[in-house]
């Protein structure tokens, strides 16, 4: 499809433009990574902005080329990203408005729109991460509740979040995937401990999340019961196929600030290391075409499929390769936290691990792209 400006995406793109650098300016500073209350307080204010500027809906119900505007001008002013409210709206969201009832999407879109609520994601478990299904939380029913009782990890934001994106295993006679149901949980529910995990780069966005008998309505279960699986393909899908879409922008600008370093240090000088530029400009000018299909293939209530696996497999690899390139440009200096990409670098290294490992996205693409036989 045609993805160039028409005149009306080239007047928004002319808006949204002259409205970030009114608006960017007067920001208050951001606060330190360790300062999650902070963060959230941040990350829902800049929400409400774009909210009471119009701009809130991009992430659901905008055209493809006003989606693509959207993260290419935000990415290129240096806005704030979605930070907490990643889950929300990239992940719970999307799967609320293609799945929920009437009075679900009514009562969870709203709020996240305006930068009221937090998500989290409560899907990995200390033994079921890569084999998502294997998950043991369990979830019994007494009368219009479910029991849920269990433990997450890797859980994202959950010490700011106020409601979770729950699997829980509701049939455990059933085969593997046919016994799970998707809920939202809500996190200031009796019974629930969070507890901070730390990474390699200091922050501690993820945590441990125990589950001790709490109680969820069945009402905020989204699907039906035992039909959690599927559900959660669709929120896989948005996850690996669109939430990474302002990433490629950033990571292209990111190229480019290498490509610059590398001439004023000299290092331009080495013809691999050219080379190596050239290629991931070659990748993430594909991987942007990538995102274009996906975005597109997910407006109006669609969802990405299959074609988000083959993104995320290809741009955790990219983004690798592109920091790994970054530290050779920077040497010694690679070593200095307080220089650019240095963090992002370690950052990267989660990145085939997340969402997805690439192990999977390879059987997924494998066995529902090119209909090879299923391992034994």
């Amino acid at each position: 499809m045609d993805l160039s400006d028409t005149p009306e995406d080239a007047e928004f793109r002319a808006r949204l433009r002259d409205w970030l650098g009114r608006t960017l300016p007067a920001l208050p500073p951001k606060p330190s990574p360790d300062d999650w209350p902070g963060r959230r307080a941040f990350d829902l204010g800049w929400q409400r902005m774009l909210y009471d500027a119009g701009y809130a809906h991009v992430h659901w119900d905008a055209s493809p080329t006003v989606r693509l505007i959207f993260l290419e001008e935000t990415e290129r002013a240096g806005a704030p990203y979605v930070g907490a409210g990643f889950v929300g709206l990239l992940h719970a969201g999307p799967t609320i408005a293609a799945e929920g009832t009437d009075a679900q999407r009514e009562r969870w879109l709203p709020p996240i729109l305006r930068g009221e609520e937090v998500w989290c994601q409560g899907f990995s478990e200390p033994d079921a991460g890569s084999d998502l299904a294997s998950l043991r939380t369990r979830a019994w029913r007494d009368g219009d509740h479910y029991v849920v009782s269990g433990s997450k990890i890797w859980t994202s934001h959950a010490e700011v979040a106020d409601w979770c994106e729950l699997l829980v295993r509701t049939d455990p006679t059933a085969a593997r995937h046919q016994g799970i149901t998707w809920l939202a949980m809500p996190m200031d529910a009796p019974g629930i401990t969070v507890r901070p995990l730390r990474t390699l780069a200091g922050s501690a966005e993820f945590a441990e999340v125990f589950l001790d008998e709490v109680r969820v309505p069945v009402a905020h279960r989204v699907g039906e019961e035992n039909d959690g699986w599927r559900v959660t393909m669709v929120t896989l899908s948005f996850e690996r196929g669109t939430a990474f879409a302002g990433e490629v922008v950033a990571c292209r600008r990111v190229l480019g600030e290498v490509a610059r370093e590398a001439r004023r240090s000299g290092r331009w000088d080495d013809p691999a290391l050219r080379r190596r530029l050239g290629r991931l400009e070659a990748e993430f000018r594909a991987l942007w075409r990538l995102t274009q299909w996906n975005v597109s293939r997910a407006a109006g209530g669609g969802t990405p499929g299959v074609g988000g696996s083959v993104f995320k497999l290809r741009y955790s690899h990219a983004r690798q390769e592109l920091y790994d390139t970054a530290a050779e440009v920077l040497g010694d200096a690679a070593l200095d936290l307080d220089r650019p990409w240095v963090l992002d670098r370690l950052s990267s290294l989660s990145y085939t691990i997340a969402a997805g490992t690439s192990q999977i996205q390879r059987n997924i693409v494998a066995e529902r792209i090119l209909g090879l036989p299923k391992g034994r």
